[in-house]
C-alpha cells in the first residue's frame, strides 16, 4: 500500500492534554444536561394554582358532559324511530307478498281457464242466459284484480318512501353517535388532567384542592343535611310534587358523581335534577341548557324551594334550590351530591319547573 493511502495514525492524549479534555466533556455534558432539564421540567403548582386549574377542567368536562348527555338522547331518538319504520316496512313487506301471493294465483287461474273469445263462449254456451251472468261476474272480479294490482302499487311506493326515511335516520344515528365519541373524549380527557395534577400534590393538600375522601364528604354532606333540615323535616314546598322532588334530592345525598349518571345510584347534575323530578312524576329534559327552558324563568330574589338554578354562562351546572341560599347539587368527580351555597358558583339564571 503506498503512502499517500495509509491512514494517520491518531496520536493519545496524555498527561495534562488528557486531564483538561476530560474536564471538558464532563462540563459540556453537565451544562447540556441542565439545559435540557431547564427545557422539559414543569413548575411546581401551588395548591391554590391546582386547585383553580382542576376546578376549571372540571367545569369543561362537564360542558363536554352535558354536550354528550344532548346528543346521547338524540341518538336514542333517532335509533328508537329506526327501529319503528324498520318494523312498519316489515309488516308491510309481508301485507305485499301475501298480496302478490293472491294476483299470481288468480293469474295462474286464468291461464289454466284459457282466454276465448267471449263472443265465442256466448255461441258455444248451452245456456246463454246463465253465461251473460258469468260474463258480468267476471267482470266484476277483473275489477276487483285491478284494484288488488292498484293496492300492490301503492304498499310498494309506501315500503320504498319508509326504507328512504329509515336510511335518513340511520345517517343521523351515525352522526349522533360520532358526536358521542368526540364529547366522551373530551370528558375523559379532562377529568384524567384533573386526576394527574391532583395526584402530583401530598394527600393533606388534595383534600383542599378538591379531592377528599368521597365517605368524608358523604358524612359532612349528611351532616350539613341534619343542621339544614331539623328533625328530618324538610324544606316547606309550594306543591306535592316539588315536595316530592325535593325528597328524592335529600336521599340521593352521599351518592357519587358520575358523569352521564342519571340514578339511582349515581348522578351528575342534571342527571340528579331530572331523577328529582322523574320521581314526582314530572318529565324534565336530559340537559342543563335543555332544562333552564323547562319553565318559567324566576329572578334570583323570587326564588323557592324545588327550583332549578344554573350557574356558567354556558349553563353548564344545575341544583336543585332547597331554600336559605342553598341546593342540592352533584358537583363534580371529586366530591358526591350534596349541599351547597349557590354563591359558590357564577348564577346563570333560576327555572320553576312545578
Amino acid at each position: 500500500m503506498s503512502a499517500a493511502h495509509r491512514k494517520p495514525r491518531q496520536r493519545s492524549l496524555t498527561g495534562p492534554t488528557a486531564r483538561t479534555a476530560a474536564t471538558l466533556a464532563l462540563a459540556s455534558a453537565a451544562t447540556a444536561t441542565a439545559l435540557d432539564g431547564a427545557a422539559h421540567a414543569e413548575p411546581r403548582l401551588t395548591p391554590s394554582q391546582v386547585k383553580a386549574k382542576v376546578d376549571q377542567l372540571y367545569q369543561e368536562a362537564e360542558k363536554a358532559t352535558e354536550k354528550y348527555n344532548g346528543a346521547k338522547e338524540k341518538a336514542d331518538k333517532a335509533e328508537k324511530k329506526l327501529g319503528s319504520l324498520r318494523d312498519e316496512a316489515a309488516r308491510r313487506t309481508d301485507r305485499l307478498n301475501t298480496q302478490r301471493e293472491a294476483l299470481g294465483s288468480a293469474a295462474a287461474a286464468q291461464y289454466r281457464t284459457g282466454a276465448l273469445d267471449p263472443a265465442v263462449q256466448l255461441v258455444l254456451s248451452s245456456d246463454p242466459a246463465r253465461y251473460l251472468d258469468n260474463a258480468a261476474l267476471a267482470d266484476r272480479l277483473g275489477t276487483r284484480q285491478a284494484s288488488a294490482v292498484g293496492r300492490v302499487q301503492r304498499e310498494l311506493r309506501q315500503i320504498d318512501q319508509l326504507r328512504s326515511e329509515a336510511d335518513g335516520r340511520l345517517a343521523e344515528l351515525r352522526e349522533r353517535q360520532g358526536e358521542l365519541k368526540k364529547q366522551k373524549k373530551t370528558v375523559t380527557g379532562k377529568l384524567a388532567e384533573a386526576k394527574r395534577l391532583l395526584d402530583q400534590l401530598p394527600a393533606a393538600e388534595r383534600v383542599g384542592a378538591g379531592a377528599g375522601d368521597s365517605g368524608a364528604a358523604d358524612r359532612a354532606s349528611r351532616s350539613d343535611s341534619s343542621r339544614e333540615v331539623p328533625s328530618g323535616a324538610l324544606p316547606k314546598a309550594p306543591d306535592s310534587r316539588t315536595a316530592a322532588a325535593i325528597s328524592y334530592a335529600y336521599s340521593a345525598l352521599g351518592s357519587p358523581y358520575v358523569w352521564g349518571a342519571t340514578g339511582p345510584n349515581a348522578f351528575d347534575c342534571s342527571g340528579l335534577t331530572q331523577a328529582a323530578y322523574r320521581s314526582a312524576g314530572i318529565s324534565l329534559p336530559r340537559t342543563t341548557y335543555s332544562q333552564i327552558n323547562a319553565g318559567p324563568r324566576i329572578p334570583r330574589s323570587q326564588l323557592q324551594p324545588g327550583d332549578l338554578v344554573f350557574f356558567y354562562s354556558g349553563i353548564s351546572h344545575v341544583g336543585l334550590y332547597i331554600g336559605n341560599g342553598k341546593m342540592i347539587h352533584a358537583p363534580n368527580p371529586s366530591a358526591p351530591v350534596r349541599i351547597a351555597p349557590i354563591d359558590e358558583m357564577p348564577f346563570a339564571g333560576a327555572t320553576r319547573v312545578a
